[in-house]
């Protein structure tokens, strides 16, 4: 918030000639003469306790140099930053208005205001001085003004504004990491992905060798799915700094992604160590062992796991998939029940729930925890179909009218298809099923995923070529 003018030379100075002065404010606070001290030392003095966080240290010598040097605006001015950071802002407001009274008006002075402003949550005022505090700014102060001007519009929840400032901040200085993460976030917000992944590759066009860059790039292209994206960008990332911990963690969280699972685990465990031991990824591992079916495996991962964090629920979740596969449904819902005890609004755990309660043929069991993972992502194609499913064995004309009831899961009008030729409507299935087409073919032909016996109906067959 201050600026000592001085450069290197403070360094210099504060171990040197300052433990005078220093031996001098032992003295005043002993109650001690300490004989006379000018007033750059008194500024030296202070601004070498408030960089140490010493507040009550630096207001102390600000009112005993106010008494010999009243007419020094800077000492008024020091005052109010240390009651601006120990949170006395009306002190601190009041002190800066009576400055500007006596016609006072610096860079500092504005950046004061402008900090004070953004602690009491007046964003419009905090935005309205950090720009002019960076209209005036000389080059050494730009970059924390370009963050703390990008902070106060996020705030505000104007990121637009945010990312014009932040990338104002990254061309005038490339290095700037905390820019170029907060562009991210921004972006993360507006969900605009797209835009990120542009803005990143060209930055990248400019400045190949940054590292954080290749990183975000990797971020963004996970967000939108393109995980070979995704790894091709964080493999950059990885030969610049191959010592940067966290892009090995969402390597392998892209890894995983794809299905290439001794990949994620090579990454994952390669996060372990260079960061430590991080229940998140042995939860991860386990997954990937209990993908590849070696449960022995993903069994000891899960419990490192829990060893580690007792509350994680999908380690709880993994042990009881587990005990599930190898034909122990009953004995794994105990640990399902555990998950979904530390994790009550994830709508995955109902899931395997209705699962394993339907693979035990207790029916309205399974049916209850469909419901209510259902209630809580209406969009899970994979649940509806089961669920479906399941339905589809008691009454198809019901099972049909309860789709209506998800008209913006994108598997529903799919599954209509299918319950409607089982109806014995065929005409209606296969108007359906080409309009699905139209809408998206993709999509539609998931249809032939869903029920095997499709792609032996002619119609069907002829529909989708």
């Amino acid at each position: 918030m201050f600026d000592n003018g001085n450069g290197d030379d403070d360094a210099e100075y504060f171990e040197g000639d300052l433990s005078d002065d220093l031996q001098k404010f032992e003295a005043l606070m002993n109650g001690e003469a300490y004989g006379f001290i000018d007033s750059d030392r008194w500024e030296a003095l202070i601004n070498h306790f408030m960089i140490n966080g010493q507040f009550k240290n630096a207001l102390i010598c600000i009112d005993e140099a106010l008494i010999s040097f009243s007419f020094n605006s800077i000492f008024s001015l020091r005052k109010a930053q240390c009651f601006s950071t120990t949170g006395k802002l009306k002190e601190a407001i009041n002190l800066i208005l009576e400055l500007e009274k006596k016609g006072e008006h610096s860079f500092e002075i504005i950046l004061t205001k402008a900090s004070v402003f953004s602690q009491l949550k007046d964003t419009k005022n905090a935005i309205r001085f950090f720009l002019e505090a960076l209209s005036i700014a000389e080059k050494d102060h730009k970059d924390e003004l370009y963050l703390d001007l990008a902070i106060e519009y996020e705030n505000s929840g104007d990121y637009q504004s945010a990312l014009k400032v932040l990338k104002d901040a990254i061309k005038f200085n490339p290095n700037n990491e905390t820019a170029i993460y907060e562009i991210a976030f921004c972006y993360d917000q507006l969900g605009d992905y797209k835009s990120s992944i542009k803005c990143y590759s060209d930055f990248i066009d400019e400045n190949p060798y940054s590292f954080t860059s290749w990183y975000n790039l990797g971020n963004a292209y996970a967000k939108v799915e393109d995980f070979e994206k995704s790894i091709w960008a964080y493999d950059y990332c990885i030969l610049i700094n191959e010592d940067f911990g966290p892009v090995f963690f969402n390597l392998a969280n892209s890894f995983l992604s794809l299905g290439k699972y001794t990949k994620a685990i090579e990454s994952f465990h390669k996060c372990v160590e260079m960061d430590g031991d991080d229940p998140i990824a042995f939860c991860y591992i386990g997954e990937c062992h209990e993908q590849l079916n070696e449960l022995d495996l993903a069994r000891h991962f899960y419990n490192k796991s829990i060893d580690l964090a007792p509350l994680l629920p999908d380690a709880h979740l993994g042990l009881g998939i587990i005990l599930d596969l190898e034909g122990k449904t009953r004995e794994g819902l105990p640990f399902i029940q555990k998950a979904l005890e530390l994790d009550p609004e994830n709508a995955g755990i109902y899931h395997v729930l209705a699962g394993a309660h339907e693979k035990l043929e207790e029916y309205i069991e399974a049916s209850d925890f469909y419901e209510l993972s259902l209630a809580i992502d209406p969009n899970d194609e994979e649940c509806l179909t089961n669920y479906v499913a399941l339905l589809s064995e008691d009454s198809l004309v019901s099972v049909y009218d309860f789709l209506f009831e998800f008209p913006e899961n994108a598997i529903s009008e799919i599954l209509r298809v299918i319950v409607l030729w089982k109806m014995d409507k065929k005409i209606e299935s296969l108007e359906l099923f080409r309009k699905c087409i139209e809408k998206d073919k993709e999509k539609a032909l998931e249809l032939f995923e869903i029920n095997q016996e499709f792609k032996s109906i002619r119609e069907f067959k002829d529909l989708s070529e």
